[in-house]
């Protein structure tokens, strides 16, 4: 069985027989990224209420089933622009400091307004405060025009690019990354985004090196085994297991091991199996 190292899919908005079927495939650490959730947060309390779940609640819903839960903290572009969450940027350090949080993230440029612009440098003068990885979200609309933008932010923070991934990337923006020493990133959808078969041809075309699959799961139709079904693509399209273990798994410890934080010394000493609706855990 292949192991697995999803670096950016959104859990609490998954149920828990998520987790007990990504188990089953070989998932066996994961990153999830603050984000938007589908509706706008009107106060900071909100935010605080979220991202104490992210640092509590899913880590113990993911340890269930030996999974290892890890998170990225942010202000996310979307509320940005509402001058009532603002102070959540005031409330971030608290957070960046935690074990479980190994990157600042996800953070964009989405409208490409003043005030995107704003918290998107206070968001990367934290991640080099705090020294932290940064995961960065290309934007929705005119993503080549919009991806170009969000490199000059990132080269005029100062951060080093090698500790920042530019997410949400696909055949028309991945060029304009590559010869940055940014990591790349590029998210695995049934519908949208990328999908195995065009991931392997990225993966022909480009290389290995700096390359991060995620499945970035959430409210919206995804499916949480679109890495291993990645995976499964790469071995079809003839690239040997170490491949696969070195985009699914090394690439991804690589880049958040940089944080310092990362803790994946139990996920290989426990092997989980299902028996009805009970678990099974014992020693590999």
């Amino acid at each position: 069985m292949m192991r697995i190292f999803d670096p950016h899919i959104h859990m609490s908005s998954r149920t828990t027989d998520d987790y007990q079927r990504m188990a089953a495939v070989g998932v066996k650490a994961l990153v999830e990224p603050a984000f938007w959730l589908g509706q706008p947060r009107t106060n900071v309390g909100s935010f605080t209420d979220y991202f104490d779940s992210l640092v509590g609640w899913e880590p113990f819903r993911a340890s269930q089933f030996g999974l290892r839960h890890h998170c990225a903290i942010a202000l996310n572009p979307k509320e940005a622009n509402d001058s009532r969450c603002r102070g959540v940027l005031d409330l971030l350090p608290r957070y960046l400091a935690k074990d479980s949080v190994v990157a600042v993230g996800e953070n964009k440029n989405d409208s490409r307004t003043p005030a995107e612009d704003e918290v998107f440098a206070a968001l990367l003068a934290q991640a080099v405060e705090y020294e932290l990885p940064a995961l960065v979200h290309t934007p929705h609309r005119d993503k080549q025009r919009g991806t170009g933008r969000t490199l000059d932010v990132v080269k005029e923070s100062g951060i080093e690019p090698g500790r920042v991934v530019v997410d949400h990337l696909n055949e028309v923006t991945v060029g304009l990354v590559a010869g940055t020493g940014c990591w790349m990133g590029f998210s695995i959808y049934p519908d949208t985004k990328m999908s195995p078969p065009r991931m392997v041809a990225i993966l022909r075309e480009y290389g290995l090196e700096r390359m991060l699959v995620n499945s970035a799961a959430d409210w919206g139709r995804s499916d949480p085994l679109l890495t291993l079904r990645t995976g499964e693509a790469m071995l079809a399209a003839g690239f040997t297991e170490d491949d696969l273990d070195r985009v699914l798994w090394r690439n991804p410890v690589e880049f958040y091991g940089q944080s310092g934080k990362l803790e994946l010394s139990t996920v290989d000493s426990v092997d989980v199996t299902f028996e009805g609706n009970s678990i099974l855990r014992g020693g590999s």
